[in-house]
């Protein structure tokens, strides 16, 4: 191990090295992890960013020196951690230290052009990738050489196992692991956007890109950056921060602001009537709710509310296949349907009387970034002030090589009316502006990828998306008051390292009700998706039905996402059991702490295809862990995935998957389970209510069919008073049981010990404890409760009424 040493510091490089690579873990708030740049010798140099004029400090290293940890390219190797991760690294590939441990990979090239294709070496290690499968959209993809990265990929994870370990049976537990992950994220450079993609013989190679044949280069030096560590969720989100602080052009999820529906149950229109949404049926909609008991606190108005012209559609001729993604913005206010024949149909009373009516705190209404699918209008009055013209998109050869989509199809065919950059904030703040006047709070913007096929002429696809997304968040923070935007479509590199302000996007492709091959894929791609997009947004895993063959998998998956929590039901057509294992009866939510990830033994596993694995996907409350178990396997078959002769994963086979579960599933759970920790859990499941009590090694088995779940609450047992051992569970009835749970606190009085919570609890209330107590008090009011001596599980029974209590009992 390197051992810091003394040296004179001047006070631009004492700033670099308390305050500009300072991080927290966003799970460890009482751990900070610094770069020990005092630990060696550097020099400074300072540079320009093209974009905002910020300048950026960056350390070089003493070639004298060696630091193990440094990536750096030896002997025609990339070294990394003493670990061997490219062979036969060709002569133009350059490596840039940025901190102790991480550093930039680029290259050079012999001529500028818009876009280069460089080989950075040999891959053959086991990895986990996020790739672009269409234009829109991220999926996972595991495999063991550089043959298997697709085009296309925006996150590459590697796993290297210590030589030690590599014959040791223990290595696969998860205290003796000693696995090293290595994180390869291309990134954005300047005007250029990086990806990584494979070759049959095993290169990894580096694509950079403009979008703009006039926006050249020779050289991308900082493409692509590189961290290692031993603990993959710690080096994903260590290695965001670096980033954030390095390039200065989007914000770590820590640095925004959180929009408050993201706490509420939600609807949306969408499926309910997709663009035939009306007035009438919106009322319907609410009301069929509020007669189940269950009411949506925030609603998002989808596509179908705008005053749009489709102009090859011709009365009397059939309509030409999927001709509706021209369709083109004529103006920013309703169409007739929200306009109607008398002011009790207009947009801005039907906001005002369901927020009356029905309670809605928040109404939320869809706008695509260019305005709509097809852009807007340019022979429109009121779309002239912005300076539209009709572009055709061009896409890259990356999004060909895999799967095209038909809205672009569309709109390479019949192009798109683009809104002027230099306009476009203009446009925003109309929108947004009038949308605010009449009620509105805030806007799901969808189709966003779409901008980075118009880069041509406007200085490439990074400028042009930057400038779109900058006065967009501009406009929603300035007409809004708050940061209420939902991103959609919005998965390419060029959008993620762009945002600032955006605090939530969806993390999947679309919930798709009629397909039930994609329903596993969904669950499993939101999760994986959300180890990268968690960093920058809370990930929004999209509506689902909760009357559905599926509504428990995605219920559940839900409720331990960390996300919004909301469905696109048809009027009348609800399961309420379903909404009341998410839904508190003030229409609140269980919102876990951050953004739901498989657990660190799933990562380099294929839940979906690969015939044995089970998901598991990890999170944190306030005062417990949560792990969800899912069945993908044996409903459907990730895209673009060959497979194997005579089997067909695209219907369901009703596999049995065993796993099992355990308190070292869930990361960073000793930083809520308090002092002096022992590692005791106890282990509630919900669906077969049974309660276990586990050290963090020690393991529960579970077996599942295709498409079952089981969730985990997981509550450290705390010592009390006269050897009292304790844990919380919290709400028996919710699928994140230990979300309710806000404060625990206890107190000793003579020889009795008091065990408070508060929190927002529901139905039945559950805890741990080693002793029977001899009262129990709700709100100051004494209960009566059950207790079983054999598993130690308390159940108090709550009356209808305050969502808020306290509970104590006194042992």
């Amino acid at each position: 191990m390197y051992k810091p040493f003394a040296l004179k510091i001047s006070p631009l490089q004492r700033l670099v090295s308390t305050d500009f690579f300072r991080f927290r873990y966003p799970f460890r708030p009482n751990l900070a992890f610094q770069s020990n740049l005092l630990a060696f010798s550097f020099r400074q140099f300072v540079s320009r960013s093209k974009f905002g004029g910020r300048v950026r400090c960056f350390s070089s290293f003493n070639s004298n020196m060696t630091i193990t940890t440094l990536p750096s390219i030896k002997d025609g190797c990339l070294i990394v951690g003493d670990k061997v991760v490219l062979n036969a690294v060709p002569d133009n590939v350059v490596v840039s230290p940025v901190t102790h441990r991480a550093a930039f990979l680029g290259a050079t090239a012999s001529s500028s052009s818009s876009r280069h294709l460089f080989s950075v070496g040999i891959l053959e290690h086991e990895f986990l990738c996020l790739y672009r499968f269409k234009m829109w959209w991220m999926i996972p993809r595991i495999g063991k050489s550089g043959s298997e990265v697709p085009v296309e990929t925006q996150m590459l994870l590697l796993k290297v196992a210590e030589e030690s370990a590599l014959n040791d049976e223990s290595s696969a537990d998860q205290d003796t692991d000693r696995s090293y992950y290595i994180l390869i994220l291309p990134v954005l450079d300047g005007s250029f956007r990086a990806t990584l993609q494979g070759t049959p013989q095993n290169e990894l190679q580096l694509c950079a890109e403009s979008g703009d044949v006039n926006v050249q280069t020779s050289k991308t030096l900082e493409a692509v950056f590189i961290n290692s560590g031993d603990n993959p969720f710690e080096l994903i989100t260590n290695s965001m921060k670096v980033l954030e602080k390095v390039k200065g052009t989007f914000s770590c999820i820590d640095n925004k602001k959180i929009p408050s529906h993201l706490d509420l149950f939600g609807w949306c229109t969408w499926d309910a009537f997709y663009t035939d949404v009306n007035p009438q049926g919106i009322k319907e909609g609410l009301r069929s709710f509020l007669d189940g008991g269950v009411s949506p606190k925030f609603l998002i108005i989808d596509d179908g509310w705008q005053e749009t012209v489709n102009e090859y559609r011709k009365e009397g001729e059939p309509d030409i296949e999927w001709i509706q993604f021209a369709t083109r913005l004529s103006d920013i206010k309703e169409n007739k349907k929200f306009r109607g024949s008398g002011s009790d149909d207009s947009l801005q009373e039907l906001v005002h009387s369901i927020k009356e009516q029905y309670g809605l705190k928040y109404v939320y209404v869809w706008h695509a970034l260019a305005g709509y699918w097809g852009g807007v209008l340019p022979s429109s009055e009121s779309m002239k002030k912005y300076n539209p013209k009709i572009e055709y998109p061009i896409q890259s050869p990356g999004n060909v090589s895999n799967l095209t989509d038909v809205v672009v199809d569309i709109l390479e065919k019949y192009g798109l009316g683009v809104i002027d950059p230099e306009k476009i904030y203009e446009f925003y703040n109309d929108l947004h502006g009038y949308l605010a006047s009449i009620g509105i709070d805030g806007v799901k913007v969808d189709v966003q990828n779409i901008m980075e096929t118009l880069g041509t002429g406007h200085g490439g696809r990074v400028s042009i998306t930057r400038q779109y997304q900058e006065a967009l968040e501009q406009s929603v923070v300035r007409n809004f008051k708050e940061t209420n935007l939902i991103c959609c479509m919005s998965h390419n590199s060029d959008s993620i390292y762009s945002s600032k302000k955006s605090a939530v996007a969806r993390v999947s492709e679309d919930f798709m009700p009629r397909e039930p091959t994609f329903q596993t894929l969904h669950v499993a791609a939101v999760a994986f998706n959300s180890l990268l997009l968690g960093e920058i947004v809370v990930p929004d895993w999209d509506m689902f039905h909760s009357k559905h063959e599926t509504a428990e998998f995605h219920g559940a998956a839900r409720a331990l996402g960390g996300c919004a929590v909301y469905v696109s039901d048809k009027p009348g057509n609800h399961d309420f059991k379903i909404l009341r294992k998410l839904v508190l009866p003030d229409g609140s939510v269980l919102r876990a702490r951050h953004a739901g990830r498989p657990t660190r033994d799933c990562l380099f596993q294929d839940p979906v295809m690969d015939g044995k694995s089970i998901l598991k996907i990890w999170n944190l409350n306030k005062l417990t862990g949560i792990v969800g178990v899912f069945n993908c396997q044996g409903a459907g078959q990730w895209p673009l995935m060959k497979v194997a002769q005579n089997e067909d994963t695209s219907k369901s086979t009703n596999l049995t998957i065993t796993g099992s579960v355990r308190p070292n599933d869930v990361e960073f759970l000793e930083d809520v389970a308090g002092e002096n920790w022992d590692g005791d859990c106890a282990v509630y499941a919900f669906n077969s209510g049974s309660l276990s009590k586990l050290k963090r090694k020690e393991s529960v088995e579970v077996g599942l069919r295709t498409l079952e779940c089981e969730i985990y609450t997981i509550a450290p047992i705390r010592v009390f008073g006269n050897d009292i051992h304790f844990a919380p569970i919290g709400s028996l009835d919710m699928y994140n049981s230990g979300g309710a749970i806000e404060t625990l606190s206890h107190s000793m009085d003579l020889s009795q010990c008091t065990i408070k919570m508060r929190g927002r609890f529901c139905g039945r209330f559950g805890a741990y404890s080693s002793t029977k107590p001899s009262r129990c008090t709700v709100d100051l009011k004494e209960e009566e409760f059950t207790y079983e001596s054999g598993s130690g599980l308390l159940r108090v029974k709550l009356e209808d009424g305050s969502i808020s209590r306290e509970i104590e009992f006194v042992c």
